[in-house]
């Protein structure tokens, strides 16, 4: 996705944004494999959804939201031995 007033590819918080107001299935996709291979997107993710949430109607942002956390909470814990 070419991302708005940016003259990079990279994942940074405008583009983040970018993404999640702006992006279709695809790009979406992309974002979250990004985030998979690098887990500090799940951050910047929670940072950029934060002033939409008080929006009920910015359902995109509570689902980035939602998603990010339920990633981070599941990559952080440490796998238990069987």
């Amino acid at each position: 996705m070419h991302h708005r007033h940016l003259n990079h590819q990279r994942y940074t918080l405008a583009a983040i944004d970018d993404v999640i107001e702006r992006g279709r299935m695809r790009d979406w996709l992309e974002l979250r494999d990004a985030a998979r291979r690098q887990p500090e997107l799940f951050d910047m993710i929670v940072r950029v959804c934060a002033p939409r949430l008080s929006n009920p109607y910015a359902q995109r942002h509570h689902f980035w939201n939602n998603y990010a956390r339920w990633r981070r909470a599941h990559v952080s814990q440490p796998t238990r031995p069987d």
